[in-house]
Order: C-alpha cells, then structure tokens, then sequence
C-alpha cells in the first residue's frame, strides 16, 4: 500500500484521539492569547512551523553528506548538534498549529510529531555517541534519525497537500469569481456593524459598511471555512474586525489582515465601488 494510503487510514483511527484530544487540550491552555499569535506565525503572514523546520532537516541533510566524507567529523558532529537544538522550537510551533486542526488533522498530525520525535531521540543519541568518540555508532544512529525524519517529512507534507492544514482556504474561492465588476447589494441595505453575505460568482463574501467605506471579503475563514457571516464584530487596537464562530480567528475589516491566530494568513479581499446606490465588487 502506498503511504498515503496509509495516513488515509490513520485519517479513520479513533483510538488515537485518546492521546490527541488530552494533549490538544493541554498545549491550549498552556499556548494562548500573544503567545499563540507569534507561533502561529501571524506577525510572519503565514504559518511559522514550515519555516522553522527547514534549520533542523538541513542540518541533520548536511551531516549525513559530511558523513559520506573522510576528515569530517567535528563539522557532522556540529551539524547534528544544531539540527537537535532547532528541532525544539519547530516542535513548539508544530503542536501549535496541530492543536487548532480539525480532528482527523490531528490524527495524521500526531503521528507526524511522534515520528520526528523518534528522529529527534536518534538524533540526541548520534550526538552523545559522537562526543563519546564512537562515531560509527554516531553515524549510525543519525543515518536512522534521517532516515525516520523523512517519514516524518512525509506525514507532514500529507497534511499540507492532502489535507489542507495550515493552508489559506478561502484563498481558492478567488477562482470562483469571473473578472469585471459584479453587482453585490444595495447601500441603503448595509448597517455599521452588521454584517452582510452576498455572493460574487460562486463564491460568498461578506460586506461590511464601516463609517462611509464599504469592504468586501471572502466569507469563509481561510484557517477551516468557518463562516464569518455568523461572526461577532469587535475592535482591536482600534480597528473593526470580525471574528470567526469556529476557532476565534480575529480579521480586520478594511484589508482582511489577521489580527489573532490561529489563523496565520489574511483574508482574500474583493475591490469594491458604489455606483448609483449600489456597492460592486471586483477581483483584487
């Protein structure tokens, strides 16, 4: 069976939710409020995990190639020590991410943690062989700590690709609309702090009058599809926002930035216009 095949079934596997739900509900309330914002990766303008991992898996990369090499022992050795200590921190940001998934996420999710935690322990292990100066057994163990990474790479991009985690999914709902101005509601029919959905091509979008501006966004949360249409209206440092019923991301209204995770990434905003009393939007 293909491996994707496989995390397809892990997808169906209720018994480790008895794992995933407790620690789920752990990093929540350990991870929240600022703290959650800046691993998530809001202040970046898309998610901080991918990004932290690319330090850990080059430099365990780079090892196994100085490894194949005669005379390069302290560098590998280097090279497996820095991968190890980077692993920590793109671990806090991965179980961040991992605890605002949806559940069957969260199943592909934990075993990708528990896989690169296995490479991680592998890696630790190479390191202290080395230092000991038994570098075969160093070598050893962090060819197995590549090798176990690499399935856990896998997982992970299982849940980017296949999946959709951590991926802007309301972005694809740009697509649906055709180019040129469309014709979305009247202005008398907008009210300061209601929110109004209306449909641009096939794509929904919620309106919103603030003052004398008018804005347009893609209605559904890009972190789950959550419908923002059902969302509260609140002001963050002074600016109208709406919030997501589902997860609590906080957006702003005049250009859809995210203002709180766990949404990383903006939302898609329509250009609009009012012409003889009626509001119009286009692609941006």
């Amino acid at each position: 069976m293909a491996l994707w095949g496989v995390l397809d079934r892990v997808e169906r596997l209720h018994g480790l939710d008895k794992v995933a739900d407790p620690l789920r509900r752990a990093v929540q309330a350990v991870v929240h409020g600022r703290l959650a914002d800046l691993l998530h990766g809001v202040w970046l303008g898309h998610p901080l995990h991918p990004a932290g991992v690319q330090v850990p898996l080059g430099a365990w990369t780079g090892a196994a190639i100085l490894d194949a090499v005669p005379g390069t022992g302290p560098p590998a050795t280097l090279l497996v020590g820095v991968g190890t200590a980077a692993a920590l921190p793109a671990a806090v940001t991965g179980l961040t991410d991992w605890s605002a998934l949806s559940l069957e996420q969260r199943r592909v999710g934990l075993v990708h943690a528990g896989t690169m935690s296995v490479a991680v322990a592998l890696y630790a292990g190479s390191l202290a062989a080395r230092l000991s100066g038994r570098r075969a057994l160093g070598k050893g163990l962090a060819y197995a700590g590549l090798g176990v990474s690499s399935l856990g790479a896998y997982a992970g991009g299982h849940l980017a690709y296949r999946q959709g985690a951590s991926v802007n999914q309301a972005a694809p709902l740009l697509h649906q609309i055709p180019q040129g101005w469309h014709d979305v509601c009247g202005l008398a029919a907008l009210t300061e702090g209601k929110p109004t959905v209306a449909r641009v091509g096939d794509a929904p979008v919620l309106v919103t009058l603030t003052g004398d501006s008018v804005s347009a966004m893609i209605e559904r949360c890009g972190h789950h599809t959550g419908p923002l249409g059902d969302g509260a209206f609140t002001r963050v440092d002074g600016e109208e926002c709406v919030v997501c019923p589902w997860h609590g991301s906080v957006f702003r209204l005049e250009d859809g930035a995210v203002m709180h995770g766990p949404a990383a990434t903006g939302q898609p905003m329509l250009r609009t216009r009012v012409v003889d009393g009626r509001v119009q939007a286009a692609l941006p």
